[in-house]
């Protein structure tokens, strides 16, 4: 059966840890740099998340999310080092197009912010099943009905890739020209709303059904195959990772 998650089972230490620990790397990477202020902090960070994204053997599903970004990230470059309110010292000019040094330090804060994000979320995405994400949260006393939200985030994008391109296939399949030049492409992509808006609301609908058969609403507490607690290790990261938020937190007062 094909996996309607984001998820990559390469048996590395990345997708034995848990899920929690994983969550905690994400908030320690998003505050602790958020909370320093520097651009040294981000840096740190982006590094600790490609160091773990090669040793996970998951980088090549970065490139992609890392590509779209760029054009983001040039276009914020380009609107705030040439038109940001604080602008006031040349930094360098490309013809006409000056760009200047507070629009560009600016620009390449909220670039690090961005990427530093990016990154530690594809740790987390890419390294965990959501199956096992929603148990343990059951487990730890969260309401199912959290955990059936975080799983359906999980499980909407590939889900609605794959049913586009099933949709894809089988209007191509009736003579529907979905290769060409951009007008080509935004032509077909219009007879795939319909189904695939339709498709989304039907699956809604069955996977509601189905929850409701297996007593999704029932009060009686569940047991599992599978028991989610943290190892020794997990608990020492998640100590290891308070203290650096401390230790932001003193770098922000101190300096």
């Amino acid at each position: 059966m094909k996996s309607i998650s984001l998820y990559v089972d390469k048996d590395t230490y990345l997708t034995r840890m848990h899920p929690f620990t994983k969550l905690c790397y994400i908030l320690t990477a998003v505050v602790a740099s958020l909370i320093a202020g520097k651009l040294w902090a981000f840096a740190i960070f982006i590094g600790i998340s490609l160091v773990m994204l090669i040793s996970g053997k998951i980088m090549k599903k970065v490139f992609p999310l890392i590509a779209f970004s760029f054009t983001i990230l040039i276009t914020i470059f380009l609107i705030h080092g040439l038109f940001n309110h604080e602008n006031a010292n040349l930094m360098f000019q490309l013809g006409p197009l000056k760009f200047y040094r507070e629009g560009m330090m600016y620009a390449l804060r909220i670039s690090c912010n961005v990427l530093n994000m990016l990154l530690a979320f594809a740790v987390f995405v890419l390294t965990t099943k959501p199956a096992e994400l929603v148990e343990d949260l059951e487990q730890a006393g969260f309401s199912p009905k959290i955990g059936y939200v975080i799983s359906s985030v999980f499980q909407i994008v590939p889900q609605m890739s794959g049913t586009m391109n099933t949709i894809m296939d089988a209007q191509r399949s009736r003579g529907l020209e979905t290769e060409g030049n951009l007008i080509t492409r935004a032509k077909s992509f219009l007879p795939l709303i319909s189904p695939v808006v339709m498709s989304s609301l039907i699956n809604t609908r069955e996977r509601a059904i189905a929850l409701e058969i297996r007593g999704f609403e029932a009060g009686q507490k569940k047991t599992y195959l599978r028991e989610g607690k943290m190892k020794t290790s997990d608990r020492v990261l998640c100590l290891v990772m308070a203290v650096v938020i401390a230790g932001a937190i003193v770098v922000r007062i101190v300096f």
